[in-house]
Parts: structure tokens; sequence; C-alpha cells
């Protein structure tokens, strides 16, 4: 089981072990942060965020049963008048526990922030067409393929292509609807 908690200060140099190569902090974070990821960046991250109003909230993610964090996550460009948000960020940084549904976890907790506490219509995501571990888990918590950006990112001399996925309110609730007695 995990637990999403807001990221803090205390949690910079944890998170900046994981995202230790250039292209991964593309993969991880688009064009959001440079490598090296340091303080700094870190800081400006969550400046604003994880507060009432917070158009961002950032969380670690923490395993209930040893306490230990291991991955982050989070929900983004949150628009209260359209109902929308975007996941982002999502990284299970802990190797002892890849494999093992984490981050299936992981977005389901997210959305359960989205749907249940925000009542969100909408949320969507954007992953690497390379990426098909992190594909086959959007897909198995529900989210859908909209779309194809093509050569979204440059990285070296090679472009990288994005698919952009979403979930609506209804597919939540289909997916996550208690059975009736």
């Amino acid at each position: 089981m995990i637990e999403l908690r807001y990221f803090v200060r205390s949690d910079f140099n944890q998170l900046i072990s994981w995202v230790n190569s250039p292209e991964f902090i593309l993969q991880w974070a688009g064009t959001s942060f440079v490598y090296p990821l340091d303080e700094a960046q870190l800081e400006n991250y969550i400046e604003n965020a994880n507060h009432e109003n917070a158009d961002i909230l950032i969380y670690k993610v923490v395993d209930t049963k040893t306490n230990d964090v291991i991955g982050h996550i989070s929900l983004g460009r949150i628009d209260r008048k359209n109902r929308s948000a975007r996941i982002g960020r999502v990284l299970v940084g802990a190797n002892a526990v890849r494999g093992m549904g984490i981050g299936q976890q992981m977005i389901r907790e997210v959305l359960k922030v989205a749907f249940e506490e925000l009542s969100l219509h909408r949320v969507s995501l954007g992953v690497f067409n390379f990426n098909t571990a992190a594909i086959a888990c959007y897909e198995k918590v529900g989210f859908v393929k909209e779309g194809l950006h093509r050569d979204i990112a440059k990285n070296g001399d090679e472009y990288w292509s994005l698919w952009e996925m979403s979930m609506l309110e209804n597919e939540w609730l289909e997916k996550n609807r208690l059975p009736t007695i």
C-alpha cells in the first residue's frame, strides 16, 4: 500500500538522486527542468504548490509498511473552472519496488484526489511513445489514448513522440463503482 504526502524541502535530495541523467530528466519532466536537477529548481517547483487554491499539487509517494519514500507524482494545471488537471512527473524511484504495481497505485491515488476531492471532470497526461511500461500502466488504470504528438521533444539528435491520454469522471466512476448487493 502507498500513501500520497505533500512533497517538501526535506524530500529534495531523494528526488535529485533519482533524476540522474539528461535523458531521464527530459522523460520525467519534459522541458520544465534542466539537468542536473538541483534545489533551486525544486524550490521554484514547490513555491506555489500544495495549498487550498493551488494549481499544482506535488506529492511524494510513501510505502505505508516501511514509511520509505518510493516515488513522486504531481497533479498540475488544475483548472477549477473547466474542472480539469494534468498528471505529471510520475516516478517510481525506488528500484526495489519497480514492477510491483506501484505505478498503478500512484495513478489511482492521484485520480482519487482529482475526481473525488477536487470534483474534476477530466484528467490528462502525456507519455513518450517508447515508454511501453508506463503506457500499459495508464491503460490498466483506465486512461485512453487521444492522439500522438509526433516529434514533440528533441533529445540529442533524435526526436521523441508523445501519446496524449486522458480519463473522464464518468470513466473513473464506472471503473471504481462499488458492486451493488
